[in-house]
């Protein structure tokens, strides 16, 4: 007896069903590891603009970095994020340590204090005088 006509469409319609899903399977699906660099990349261009934001003549600590980008806490991945775009146009002399201390060493200490000064940052000895140079954004803290 021959196959009725409505069951070659069932036949040939489960057949389309399986290439569909074929099909789908090689799109690339993001990964966990895809969506941690998408995070990670997220956070870094939103520090990396928080720090170009601090004006000529003022400074911030790594915290208040962390603090005005939303990552209260984060002050080590503020370090990190300076340490990694280091020559990327980052004004990075403008961040400092906790009460305005110099926290590099060696050359690039010496650099950072050459740099502050030449913008017109006064020093209280080996600190800046964060009371008067202390930029703190527009943004509700």
């Amino acid at each position: 007896m021959a196959d009725s006509r409505g069951m070659d469409w069932v036949v040939k319609r489960s057949g389309l069903r399986k290439k569909r899903s074929a099909k789908k399977s090689t799109a690339k699906k993001k990964t966990t590891k895809d969506r941690a660099e998408e995070k990670s990349a997220k956070l870094r261009r939103k520090i990396e603009a928080t720090i170009r934001a601090i004006p000529l003549g003022k400074v911030s600590t790594y915290g208040g970095i962390a603090r005005i980008a939303g990552f209260s806490g984060a002050s080590r991945l503020v370090a990190r994020v300076l340490r990694r775009s280091h020559g990327f146009g980052l004004p990075w002399q403008r961040v400092l340590g906790a009460g305005g201390e110099i926290k590099l060493r060696g050359d690039s200490a010496i650099e950072q204090k050459f740099r502050l000064q030449s913008e017109g940052v006064k020093f209280r000895g080996r600190k800046v005088d964060m009371r008067v140079h202390e930029w703190k954004s527009g943004k509700k803290r």
